[in-house]
């Protein structure tokens, strides 16, 4: 096991890159590591070979964070997160200051997300996605990278990255990874460990609603719906639903038939939620 090369700055990242004249794949992260992007490196790895470089990006980005959000207390576990990454052959680390990856201060000139950032997770968190878009730009320039890999946990962030590489003409293809999920159906998210044992178990309804959706997809949207939300209502006490929607693949509204997918967001105690699930509507 060796460990990767950690750069700070953006010399040390070029320099880290000069390198190796593979091919590179990046995933990137807030740090807080877990078995999800534990998943993420391993399909990177397996994109680039054994020759190739795996860049993970570590960067708790205030953009992305709107009032009253959970910045401050956002999970910081830089040391456990290069133990990950060293074990699963990770070549460069990535970790800048903010000063460093923001040098003149909240950048003057952004990333408009475009009407499928006001919806769903964009309206209720209304800057977040232009702060995602902004800080994935950004690092997809700086890493260059032949792959970027994101998990499918964050489906709604994975479709806006992907149509922002296309509108914009970014040589780098964008991978999605299915999400990683807890025995008991909990899709993995560092927020997981704000949980008490009690809110977890209330936590497991997303997974269960998203499932039974799924299996009702042979008789119709609506159904898929009414399933998710019959499971949804069994925990009303303590799952405080945001959305429930079913869209298309791309995240249209309203698919009648094809490939779609069910979303879900939620608060279990003060910790919010989000998950989603394929679903097949013949």
């Amino acid at each position: 096991m060796t460990d990767p090369i950690v750069a700070r700055t953006r010399d040390e990242l070029a320099e880290a890159l000069a390198q190796s004249e593979d091919e590179s794949a990046v995933v990137m992260t807030l740090g807080a590591l877990h078995e999800g992007h534990r998943a993420l490196i391993r399909a990177a790895r397996e994109l680039v070979g054994s020759g190739g470089t795996v860049l993970v990006t570590v960067f708790v980005n205030p953009l992305q964070f709107g009032p009253g959000e959970d910045f401050e207390r956002y999970p910081r576990t830089f040391e456990a997160d290069l133990a990950m990454c060293a074990d699963e052959g990770v070549d460069v680390v990535f970790a800048p200051a903010a000063d460093e990856l923001y040098p003149h201060g909240d950048p003057q000139v952004g990333i408009v997300p475009g009407p499928l950032g006001a919806e769903l997770e964009g309206a209720v968190r209304p800057t977040h996605f232009a702060g995602v878009l902004t800080v994935v730009a950004k690092l997809l320039n700086l890493t260059v990278p032949s792959y970027a890999v994101f998990g499918e946990k964050d489906y709604q962030q994975l479709t806006l990255v992907r149509r922002m590489v296309a509108d914009l003409e970014m040589p780098y293809e964008i991978v999605g990874v299915p999400t990683v999920r807890e025995d008991g159906g909990l899709a993995l998210s560092s927020r997981n460990r704000y949980l008490s044992a009690d809110e977890r178990t209330a936590a497991l309804a997303l997974s269960r609603a998203l499932r039974a959706g799924a299996a009702a997809a042979g008789t119709g949207p609506d159904a898929v719906v009414a399933a998710a939300r019959a499971e949804l209502a069994a925990e009303a006490d303590a799952v405080a639903v945001d959305y429930l929607e079913l869209r298309s693949a791309e995240l249209a509204p309203r698919p009648e038939h094809g490939p779609a997918r069910l979303l879900v967001a939620a608060r279990v105690g003060t910790t919010r939620l989000i998950d989603n699930i394929a679903v097949d509507l013949p």
